[in-house]
């Protein structure tokens, strides 16, 4: 089949042209394969392939394209958005090497690999890579999408520092695709998701960090009703080495629940600052001085541990979300989110607020179709999901989302955990960016062979 380009469809056939397993419905390890970190609505495909090495991955495409079936890749499952039913399932949780160049800062990483993976490895080199809260989540699918993580708004977003990417297109031939090489497919592969091909690995560039001043300052939203008004001002004092979040949630009155939270609607200010460390107590200071917190970690911590800083859940789950990014954060509209996503809800809403800005608004050295950098926040609402009750998730979610219509430039493809159509893809981009990444799936995928969470429909071909 590799180099004879034989139609075979005998997944026997296929199975002893890959160095992988392959798994079909009924055989043993099946359902592990198809799951990953999200369990709501996972693939349910016809074949899976798990692949090793780039050569798997072209196998599986050529054997895509020679039965007709549509083609998904998952790594870690974090982001699933429109699940596989039948076709075929490439997964690249085994390739999942680093491998750091002190010397370049650079780190070239496998399709499966996890942040935690991507940081472990350039940590002993004094450098880190530019990885998001949760270093769980795979580092390409995330870098795709674009990518605003710890260190966002002091170096921007993930994309803005990728040299180099290995893709493997819809005809199965590997392409190694630079800005040189080939600048369409480089300028869309950064930040607009995984339309255009598999990609098996990624050149990114580091930066030199040992450490951050992070952690988290936990408040009760109704001893302090006015922590985000006090987050929101907050914001516009502090420099570019300071990115920050807060998340809203409410905590059951329940055992596992550390006792401080039980109970409380608690809103989290989430901090990662890559500054001086002598300056770090006084940036924070203010916040402190909004009352006494019922969680404070903020401490110097190596970047190896940042991913504490967010402290996000492990366990896989099913889950939906919908985001929107916004050019400022208005007070009467953050006035209404603690009683909208909170204890009240006819759902529990987890409610996500990020201050963007710095170098996330300004353009890198190389242009990508990363959108709306001119955005302010984002504001994500996310919810823990049962069979049968996305209708109502989807409603509280409108409902939690519907104030902020006025200051909303459009939506990230990262915090859109679901289904999405294809006006909220649209949402993602301007409107020259979405015909301009549409015409390049044209090129390189005119048949619609891969089935991305995020899915552009195919414009006119160059």
């Amino acid at each position: 089949m590799d180099s004879a380009r034989e139609k075979n469809t005998d997944t026997g056939t296929l199975a002893r042209h890959l160095r992988g397993p392959v798994f079909t419905a009924g055989t043993e390890g099946y359902d592990r394969e198809r799951t990953g970190y999200q369990l709501l609505a996972p693939h349910r495909p016809a074949t899976i392939v798990g692949a090793v090495e780039t050569r798997d991955v072209c196998v599986a495409v050529r054997f895509a394209a020679a039965t007709g079936a549509r083609v998904a890749v998952q790594a870690s499952g974090h982001g699933l958005g429109g699940a596989l039913s039948g076709g075929v399932l490439i997964s690249t949780r085994r390739m999942n090497g680093v491998a750091v160049n002190p010397d370049a800062g650079t780190a070239w990483v496998e399709a499966g690999a996890t942040w935690q993976q991507v940081i472990d490895a350039a940590a002993p080199h004094g450098l880190a890579p530019l990885s998001g809260s949760s270093p769980g989540v795979g580092a390409v699918s995330y870098t795709l999408g674009g990518g605003a993580g710890l260190l966002a708004r002091r170096h921007g977003f993930a994309a803005d520092h990728v040299r180099r990417l290995d893709v493997v297109t819809a005809d199965g031939e590997l392409r190694h695709v630079t800005a040189d090489s080939d600048p369409d497919l480089f300028w869309a592969l950064r930040g607009g998701g995984g339309n255009f091909g598999v990609v098996t690995g990624m050149e990114i560039g580091l930066v030199q960090l040992t450490a951050i001043y992070g952690g988290g300052l936990s408040f009760d939203v109704e001893r302090v009703p006015d922590v985000l008004e006090a987050w929101r001002q907050w914001t516009a004092t502090v420099p570019d080495e300071l990115t920050s979040a807060v998340a809203m949630l409410p905590f059951p009155d329940l055992p596992m629940v550390p006792r401080a939270l039980r109970g409380r609607h608690v809103a989290q200010i989430q901090i990662s600052y890559a500054g001086p460390p002598e300056q770090a107590a006084g940036l924070v200071r203010p916040l402190r001085e909004l009352g006494q917190p019922l969680r404070d970690t903020l401490r110097e911590l190596p970047y190896t541990d940042s991913g504490s800083v967010f402290d996000e859940p492990d366990r896989p789950h099913g889950y939906r979300s919908a985001n929107r990014l916004l050019s400022e954060l208005d007070p009467d509209a953050l006035a209404t989110l603690p009683k909208l996503a909170g204890p009240s809800a006819p759902v529990m809403c987890v409610a996500g607020l990020r201050h963007l800005g710095g170098a996330l608004a300004r353009a890198p050295r190389v242009p990508n179709a990363v959108g709306h950098r001119e955005a302010a926040f984002s504001l994500t609402v996310l919810s823990p999901v049962e069979p049968g009750e996305e209708d109502a998730v989807r409603a509280a979610h409108r409902t939690v989302l519907d104030p902020w219509t006025r200051w909303t430039l459009g939506r990230s493809l990262n915090f859109t955990f679901g289904p999405s159509s294809e006006q909220e893809v649209r949402a993602a981009f301007t409107p020259a960016d979405f015909s301009r990444l549409s015409e390049i799936r044209a090129e390189h995928d005119p048949q619609g062979l891969f089935l991305s969470n995020h899915v552009l429909p195919p414009g006119p071909a160059h």
